[in-house]
């Protein structure tokens, strides 16, 4: 089943599993209708290969279960006192609690975390309702969630609600119905969105999105640092002619990576301003056609900073075809580190990645904190970290422009540009 299938319906995932993909299933098939938990830390047994014996005929006995009292008779203490000792609890000395934990190792014990959570009032289970249901985002943020929660003995209950509020509020009492511990909010895009509640006797941390109500806690990639990063990389390679195609204005991560590079310009007293951006759509044909604009207008510019690597797909597959060379003529650098976009293009591209995984591993610490009693408040920064590939290496000194194209009027252009590769929405960065 693909991560879309598996986002367009509510499925749990088991944080205490360890391999990649082994704790899903489909537990919140949609709402409204029953849905199956998994204990955390004891999940459904799957089906595994038969044993000789089984195919021959013959049943394989259950597994038996560890008992506390067989930890306790292989530490030769009490019943009592193994608990404590495997809870952290009550005054005992540091050999003993390392005889029991010793004993319990080799007996393979494995505490039933469900049943000490509702003794201490908890269900050691977290909610994640996200807006992406293409998964390109949500997906590695719950990645990083899991890295945190898992440590916990955590299980996840995650709900795509398409940008539905109905949806979301449904997916929300069913999550409150189930009481977890508390809730990971995601989506596609950092602009402010409504406050999923206050008041709901859980707490709420937002990652790749943020509520309008700036005191809930958010955790977001530095779209601003990125911007700065790619323009001293460019810079750092000798070029002091810039240009940056990004997408629409009126996306906050389209301005706030903008805002970084002019910055970034600004300080090493380069003649880059903000009205020197060109702004337009988050598609590969945007990006071929900003090139165009951009040559046009600044035909020996040394570098481009794409606000997407899909707008940089786009500028790459141009400058090829008008006959510059990237990079000795032209130095790209994208933003996302999309491996089908930067893989895809001719040389490889450099980009910026937003660390998708971190910001989900910081939400997730966040979430951990305040269920403890030691809630945070306000806005988050995870830096990006720039991925370096064929795209962007060092200038070669003044670029010389190939001759104009009758057809075009712009420097070795086409008439025609070949077809952009479909993306999987234009309303996000």
């Amino acid at each position: 089943m693909g991560a879309s299938r598996l986002l367009a319906e509510g499925f749990h995932y088991n944080a205490a599993n360890t391999g990649a993909g082994t704790g899903w299933s489909n537990r919140l098939p949609s709402p409204g209708k029953p849905a199956q938990a998994t204990e955390p830390g004891h999940p459904a047994p799957a089906s595994a290969p038969a044993s000789p014996a089984a195919a021959a005929g013959a049943a394989d006995p259950a597994p038996r279960r560890v008992t506390i009292r067989e930890v306790a008779a292989l530490a030769g203490v009490s019943i009592g006192t193994a608990s404590k000792a495997l809870n952290g609890q009550g005054k005992l000395r540091t050999e003993t609690r390392e005889r029991v934990a010793q004993a319990a190792r080799e007996l393979g014990f494995a505490p039933n975390v469900l049943a000490r959570g509702l003794l201490a009032g908890r269900t050691y289970s977290v909610g994640l309702i996200t807006t992406d249901s293409f998964g390109r985002f949500s997906i590695p943020v719950m990645l990083g969630a899991e890295d945190a929660l898992g440590a916990g003995q955590m299980s996840v209950f995650m709900c795509d609600t398409r940008d539905d509020p109905v949806r979301e509020r449904l997916y929300l009492d069913m999550l409150l119905s189930r009481r977890v511990d508390g809730l990971i909010v995601t989506g596609r895009r950092i602009e402010p969105r409504p406050s999923i509640g206050r008041g709901l006797g859980v707490p709420v941390v937002y990652a790749m999105t943020q509520s309008l109500d700036t005191d809930e806690p958010a955790i977001l990639p530095d779209d601003h640092g990125g911007g700065e990063t790619a323009a001293r990389h460019l810079m750092e390679g000798g070029r002091t002619r810039l240009g940056h195609i990004t997408g629409p204005e009126r996306f906050l991560a389209a301005r706030r990576r903008a805002g970084g590079f002019c910055a970034a310009a600004a300080e090493a007293g380069l003649r880059f301003s903000p009205a020197d951006v060109l702004y337009g759509e988050w598609s590969e044909r945007w990006g071929r056609e900003g090139a165009r604009i951009l040559l046009a207008s600044n035909p020996r510019v040394q570098a481009i900073f794409c606000g997407s690597d899909q707008i940089g797909r786009g500028v790459s597959d141009t400058l090829r075809q008008l006959g510059y060379r990237v990079p000795d003529d032209i130095a790209l650098v994208g933003f996302d580190n999309w491996d089908p976009m930067v893989a895809g293009a001719e040389p490889p591209l450099s980009s910026i990645d937003m660390c998708l995984v971190d910001v989900g591993r910081t939400a997730a610490e966040h979430l951990l904190s305040a269920i403890g009693g030691h809630p945070t408040f306000g806005s988050h920064i995870v830096p990006c970290r720039l991925v370096l590939r064929g795209s962007s290496g060092p200038s070669n000194g003044p670029v010389t422009s190939p001759p104009a194209s009758p057809a075009t009027g712009v420097p070795g252009a086409p008439a025609e540009a070949g077809p952009a590769v479909p993306y999987p929405s234009t309303e996000r960065p």
